[in-house]
């Protein structure tokens, strides 16, 4: 329903620091009402997850912009549009592909073309996550493995055929299915119809719609057996490690 339930800690926290902390709950066909509220505060601290707007009916440009507006008005929003457009994306992961943090099969897709040649070669390297870059929730994050297990030796060997076979998990639910690499590259990118075959997935595919600009774009990155184990999450201020 777009609320997060963590947003209760964040502002029990700053409540308990002395801090005046209220809840408002964006809601599109109230979008001057919300943003005229948005004036009284100090600051503002965003927790609309992206796509969240824009499957309720309303602009994420829109509430991007309005919250833009805040800014300028000497009011701070964490985090800002800005922030989220050119560090909160996915494809932030390809920008660090060739860094020893990174791994270099790490591609990002915008077209259909792409998407299939890329994939295809990846896919027949080693097991996938396939990142829709829309949501934080886990629909459209896919764990992808050859059913038949047979991966080439070194990336580029060779690339996958449209047939063959291919073991899927979504984050969101952790639900298994099974398509032919052609089925799964007609659903990210035109969703349910005959060639896609048939899922069981909440989501509807179409991850590329409307492009770079709207958000349109696949990350796809080698799946790391060890996340099981847990991960390290760093937070830093400037250079300074604080968390």
């Amino acid at each position: 329903n777009g609320h997060r339930y963590d947003s209760i800690p964040f502002a029990n926290g700053m409540i308990r620091s002395g801090m005046s902390c209220q809840l408002i709950h964006y809601v599109h066909e109230e979008h001057d009402t919300f943003f005229d509220v948005c004036k009284n505060f100090n600051f503002i601290i965003v927790r609309c997850n992206p796509g969240q707007i824009k499957n309720d009916g309303g602009s994420q440009e829109k509430f991007d912009n309005a919250m833009r507006g805040i800014r300028k008005l000497g009011i701070q929003v964490w985090p800002s549009p800005d922030v989220m457009e050119f560090m909160g994306a996915k494809d932030a992961l390809c920008k660090v592909a060739h860094l020893n943090i990174g791994l270099p099969d790490t591609l990002a897709y915008y077209s259909t073309e792409d998407f299939a040649a890329g994939f295809k070669k990846t896919m027949a390297f080693q097991p996938r996550v396939l990142k829709q870059n829309r949501g934080s929730s886990g629909e459209g994050i896919w764990i992808i493995k050859l059913k038949a297990d047979n991966y080439c030796q070194s990336f580029g060997d060779r690339s996958c055929i449209d047939d063959e076979v291919l073991s899927l998990m979504e984050a969101n639910d952790n639900h298994a299915e099974e398509h032919t690499v052609a089925e799964l590259i007609e659903f990210c990118v035109h969703g349910r119809n005959d060639k896609s075959g048939t899922w069981t997935s909440k989501g509807v595919g179409k991850y590329l719609e409307g492009g770079r600009a709207a958000g349109g774009q696949l990350v796809d990155q080698r799946f790391c057996p060890r996340i099981v184990e847990g991960e390290l999450r760093y937070n830093c201020v400037g250079d300074a490690l604080v968390g």
